[in-house]
């Protein structure tokens, strides 16, 4: 970025530094290819004092995030609840999306396993959704559906009010589409830091004006960029880090009082 900008390819834009020169895959590319290097203890040599003390305090332990101001609860649905959740959290987008190749980090030791003790606690039989609880920034956010079948990142509007984040707002339209063809499109994006377990990621979310029964919807790039495995029949979500395995438990209370009030709806709706 520092090079003459008459000599870098116009051809090339980066999303991430609003400049061209390089491609935002190739960027991500050299980005995770750094994190393994450092992750392995290489190129500390370039680091100054500083920064040498900075990396080797954060590979100790994790990264503490900022203090917790608030917390979101529920955010009621309409009548229709079943129907707009169905809608919202089988969300395809129209938009194309390429995300770069990205080096994984490779765990000689441990592996991610399910056995009998993640069910302890869980009431069994169900058929409950995997839902978490989410740290964004200060505040704690709760009904996060993890839903590998959506494309996108999903925040209310509501949420971001609450969280006090409406400056992070960025204008932007995409059109969404659901199962049954309905479509809407969306007026803004936010990226927001999260913090799961240590591991710290700005996300990047869509943010929809109109009411579910979930707050936010974290979809497939989010599993895959944090190499989440995730079992709903365990109610939990496991991935590695450099800490070791790390895991969230699912709130299956919350899922189920969410499928009764669904169950409810849809008895009513056949009246």
């Amino acid at each position: 970025m520092r090079s003459n900008p008459n000599r870098r390819n116009p051809d090339f834009l980066c999303e991430f530094h609003n400049d061209h020169g390089h491609k935002t895959t190739d960027w991500r590319l050299l980005q995770g290819e750094v994190e393994h290097l450092l992750k392995q203890g290489y190129l500390t040599e370039f680091f100054n004092e500083k920064g040498k003390q900075a990396y080797m305090k954060n590979r100790q332990e994790p990264l503490k995030p900022a203090s917790l101001k608030r917390t979101v609860n529920v955010i009621s649905g309409g009548e229709k609840i079943n129907g707009v959740t169905c809608t919202v959290a089988k969300k395809v987008s129209k938009i194309t999306v390429t995300h770069g190749k990205r080096v994984h980090q490779v765990l000689e030791e441990d592996s991610i396993i399910f056995d009998d003790t993640d069910v302890d606690g869980v009431m069994t039989p169900h058929n409950n959704a995997l839902v978490i609880s989410l740290l964004l920034h200060d505040t704690n956010v709760k009904r996060v559906l993890i839903d590998p079948s959506s494309f996108v990142n999903i925040i209310l509007l509501r949420v971001v009010n609450e969280m006090q984040a409406n400056d992070k707002l960025i204008p932007k339209a995409r059109t969404l589409s659901g199962f049954d063809n309905s479509s809407f499109v969306t007026k803004w994006e936010i990226i927001i830091t999260t913090f799961v377990e240590g591991v710290v990621k700005d996300t990047k979310f869509q943010v929809i004006e109109m009411d579910m029964t979930y707050n936010i919807i974290l979809d497939r790039p989010w599993i895959h960029e944090m190499d989440v495995v995730l079992s709903t029949l365990h109610q939990v979500i496991k991935f590695p880090s450099q800490w070791g395995i790390r895991q969230i438990r699912g709130d299956q209370q919350a899922s189920r009082s969410i499928n009764s009030v669904a169950d409810l709806s849809t008895k009513s709706d056949k009246k």
